[in-house]
């Protein structure tokens, strides 16, 4: 079966998991912003309540609950992440994030069903970037296998799942299959949701600081295939 093939994802036993959580939990209700709670939450397009931490105010809570634990393993990492995303309130989800970008070199190409389920629940940019850029990045680069699942990604129904494959190489530079972005772009050229043809604009975008003369010729080649704001987010910082 494949890797990100539909399956139910159980929540491992996990001591550490049990130990983060309760600090957590503890710590972040502790310093819950009432009032600040409200406007995050629209900010967000209502994805998910707030607790109205700031983010200065969760960096140094991350710090308080991870302080003299131990590294995690895999099981650990997808305990930790799985009920974090149990939880309501959205700070707990940036939580799992944070915690998995530090991690994600713990993680095997298994971890990667996770981060399916991470990206495409209680799914919005302020999640998915990271997760894209930082662990899936991550993923794929260790296993040159899951290339073909991150070809699958491409096509799928879910615009976050499509986004996620989209951004994955994003922090590559040197190490980008630039066939495969470019045929990545092209399959979606044509998507109707702003996230989609917005992350194309980006991923040309970051790939363009390392082969500027790639991305013109590649949009000059494709010309009228891509939204405008694709283009303009590809070219921003070369021209045209």
């Amino acid at each position: 079966m494949s890797v990100t093939g539909a399956r139910t994802l159980d929540i491992p036993h996990s001591a550490l998991a049990d130990t983060l959580l309760e600090r957590l939990t503890t710590a972040y209700g502790a310093a819950a912003d009432p009032e600040r709670a409200g406007p995050m939450r629209a900010y967000m397009k209502d994805v998910a309540p707030f607790l109205g931490l700031t983010t200065p105010v969760r960096r140094s809570l991350f710090r308080t609950v991870v302080e003299g634990t131990p590294r995690p393993d895999e099981a650990d990492c997808t305990a930790v992440a799985l009920r974090c995303w149990r939880l309501p309130e959205r700070e707990y989800h940036y939580f799992a994030v944070d915690y998995l970008r530090r991690h994600a070199g713990r993680c095997s190409s298994a971890f990667l069903p996770v981060t399916r389920h991470l990206v495409s629940t209680v799914a919005w940019w302020d999640t998915v970037d990271l997760l894209a850029v930082h662990v899936v990045g991550a993923l794929v680069a260790a296993d040159p296998e899951l290339t073909a699942e991150m070809d699958a990604w491409s096509t799928d129904d879910d615009l976050w799942i499509v986004r996620t494959a989209l951004l994955h190489q994003l922090r590559y530079k040197q190490r980008t299959d630039t066939e495969r972005l470019f045929t990545y772009c092209l399959r979606q050229s044509g998507h109707p949701d702003f996230f989609v043809r917005k992350a194309i604009g980006w991923a040309l975008r970051e790939y363009a600081k390392t082969h500027p003369d790639a991305v013109r010729h590649f949009l000059a080649r494709e010309e009228g295939r891509f939204a405008p704001l694709s283009v303009r987010e590809a070219l921003k910082n070369v021209g045209a």
